[in-house]
């Protein structure tokens, strides 16, 4: 997509200020990393939705996952867009559109006097059982993460690590496998595919993800049958996990809890995995290459998808995405945001 002739380029109209992405002509922030008067978040992990702001617009279910996260905040409004609707603030279109990267994930796309840009927050391009799949929507600007910004990182087929899980549990009956998987989006997007490769058994989840896997419920996604791992207590004998999957936190498989599981295999379910120094530093016996973010050959996909002329790179590899960028033709620039905060997808 390329804007009309007079108009104003993005650059003009968008800023970049301490609390994050700020569009001037609708006086509102996309995912601030400060509380603020208004903003528009793009999904409900922690380093893009903050507590506190005065308003918030999103999809409804990054709205329900705030709620979940940070519980009823009296004093702010909160306006849930359907995606592809278009909602005018002060002078600027705003529509959400799918990004693939857990529930409720939106890419923001803003228009101002015949210009377009779109912030990606996350995203990934690969199947997600879990939520809506990305959608390229072309653009004059686009904003693109690059968490797994860099050659290395090309993620391997979902069902294959998978299946190396599976093939682990039936070669360790006497032992349980515990996967670090963060709480929102990789351990629900996990408990989809094991059910998908056809594990019909329980799946045992650490009390710290109950309250999201039941949003995801809620909002029609089947985990099937999901139970408290609470080995050593309410009657639950240790080795009744014995054979079994179990799915928490990653920081909590290194604690007092863990230690209650009966000679576990420990999984780690992350695009970092691809780093066998990650793995190892982690303790980790059985990394699992699973990804919510796009890795490099999707990134470079979705910059030729979006058809814009610009690309801005917001946290991640950004140097060298930005080459890569411009060695394709592109106009790169990094924007060198602070506060989005490296995770375990």
């Amino acid at each position: 997509m390329a804007g009309h002739a007079s108009a104003p380029h993005p650059e003009t109209w968008i800023e970049i200020r301490p609390q994050g992405l700020y569009c001037v002509p609708g006086d509102f922030y996309v995912d601030p990393v400060r509380a603020v008067d208004r903003a528009v978040i793009t999904h409900g992990h922690a380093d893009h939705a903050r507590a506190g702001h005065g308003a918030v617009a999103a999809t409804a279910e990054t709205l329900a996952i705030m709620s979940v996260r940070y519980g009823a905040e009296p004093e702010q409004s909160r306006q849930a867009l359907a995606l592809g609707a278009p909602l005018r603030i002060g002078d600027v279109t705003v529509s959400l559109h799918p990004a693939g990267h857990v529930l409720g994930s939106a890419q923001v796309c803003l228009e101002y006097k015949g210009s377009r840009i779109v912030i990606s927050g996350d995203y990934k391009r690969c199947a997600d059982p879990t939520c809506a799949a990305f959608e390229p929507v072309p653009c004059d600007v686009f904003v693109t993460e690059a968490t797994f910004g860099l050659p290395v990182f090309r993620h391997p087929d979902d069902r294959g690590e998978i299946a190396k899980l599976l093939d682990s549990v039936a070669l360790f009956p006497d032992r349980c496998h515990v996967i670090g998987a963060y709480s929102l989006g990789k351990a629900q997007r996990m408990i989809a595919l094991l059910r998908a490769a056809g594990w019909e058994r329980p799946v045992y989840i650490h009390g710290a993800l109950q309250a999201l896997c039941d949003l995801y419920r809620d909002h029609g996604v089947d985990l099937g049958d999901l139970r408290p791992a609470t080995a050593g207590q309410k009657g639950v004998a240790r080795d009744d996990f014995k054979g079994e999957i179990v799915l928490a936190p990653p920081s909590a498989i290194a604690d007092r809890w863990g230690r209650r599981l009966p000679d576990p295999v420990v999984c780690m379910a992350s695009g970092w995995m691809r780093v066998r120094q990650r793995a190892r530093q982690r303790g980790v016996e059985l990394p699992l290459i699973i990804s919510d973010h796009a890795d490099w050959d999707e990134l470079m996909d979705t910059f030729d998808d979006v058809g814009a002329p610009e690309i801005w790179i917001t946290h991640g590899s950004e140097e060298a995405l930005m080459h890569a960028a411009s060695a394709k033709g592109y106009r790169a620039r990094a924007l060198a945001l602070v506060g989005y905060e490296e995770d375990g997808q």
